[in-house]
């Protein structure tokens, strides 16, 4: 992890590999808001926002945010030339059209076959599932954010979800502190493991079982 960059900031510049020039690209609410900020200056995104935004940029420097533009968590955001506004059933409506490229979210569990649980924690207040499902069953690809263990140190990759399901076999790419996995029809295949962590650590804090790939970096 290189000098002064966070951990989350860390996996949000992973993140920002995946993204393509021209796509248009979803992102949830919490760590995937960072990916925009490490999107490299030639490539040419419009970020999507279900509250109506198409063309969302950086997070704005600290005092020169716009009172008038947020993103679906109501945090500030800038937006880039050619952006549009419109009504949140626009929104969806791109949503549930399939012309999402990728949708990046947040998660809480994520099972061997690609299930996400990403909404809810039992006993625990939340605002509700907002846009999740429709982008984890529509999008045409969908990366998940997430450090790989709880605060507890329990693996939130598992063999089965415990927790109430936000959509069943969605989840492409997982992208975590310690490793970015891919998920196919054989398994979940460990392609990367992050620095300063090993195999056997990544192994070990993973429930579900883990593909190693021939050509591991």
């Amino acid at each position: 992890m290189g000098v002064g960059i966070s951990v989350r900031d860390m996996i949000a510049k992973r993140a920002a590999e995946e993204i393509e020039d021209g796509m248009v690209v979803n992102l949830g609410i919490g760590m995937p808001t960072l990916v925009a900020n490490h999107l490299p200056a030639h490539i040419n995104v419009m970020f999507h926002a279900e509250n109506g935004v198409l063309g969302t940029g950086p997070t704005p420097v600290k005092g020169e945010e716009d009172e008038n533009l947020c993103n679906a968590g109501g945090l500030p955001i800038t937006v880039v030339p050619g952006a549009s506004y419109f009504d949140s059933t626009y929104a969806f409506s791109i949503i549930r059209r399939g012309l999402l490229d990728v949708t990046i979210l947040g998660a809480f569990e994520v099972s061997e076959k690609g299930d996400l649980a990403n909404w809810i924690v039992p006993k625990k207040i939340v605002s509700g599932m907002g846009g999740a499902i429709e982008l984890a069953q529509k999008a045409k690809k969908v990366i998940v954010l997430m450090n790989h263990v709880d605060k507890k140190g329990n693996p939130k990759i598992v063999s089965e979800c415990t927790l109430p399901l936000t959509a069943k076999r969605c989840v492409d790419v997982i992208i975590t502190d310690m490793a970015v996995i891919e998920v196919s029809q054989e398994g979940l295949h460990l392609i990367e493991v992050m620095e300063p962590f090993t195999v056997e650590q990544v192994v070990k804090s993973t429930e579900a079982k883990l593909i190693i790939a021939e050509h591991l970096t």
